[in-house]
């Protein structure tokens, strides 16, 4: 046996208003688009997002780091996310972390590395 891929899974009630979010926020680019299972890439990471979510709130252990995280945090609100818990460096950690709900309820972690 041998592993061929990890991919992270979100729920997701509208696919195009999802996929739409990832692409405008994160640049993520579609390499599977159904309205039941689609994939979004960067580099070898896969995000699917699976469709029948309800919108309500799904906490994930998902995080995109990202250099400019007072920039993603404006771009994720002006795509319909929102900021669940707003940048804040953390003592004794080389991050700045922050939470968003995406327009699918997924709360997922913000990080900008400071080291």
């Amino acid at each position: 046996m041998k592993l061929q891929k990890i991919k992270y899974l979100l729920l997701a009630q509208d696919m195009q208003r999802a996929l739409q979010f990832y692409r405008a926020v994160f640049g993520l680019a579609a390499t599977v688009e159904s309205d039941f299972w689609s994939e979004m890439a960067f580099g070898d990471s896969i995000v699917a997002l699976h469709g029948g979510g309800d919108g309500t709130r799904n906490s994930t252990d998902m995080s995109f780091q990202v250099d400019d995280i007072v920039a993603a945090c404006r771009l994720i609100r002006d795509n319909g996310g929102r900021i669940v818990s707003p940048p804040d460096k953390r003592p004794e950690e080389p991050i700045v972390l922050g939470v968003f709900a995406d327009t699918e309820g997924n709360e997922v972690m913000l990080t900008q590395w400071v080291g």
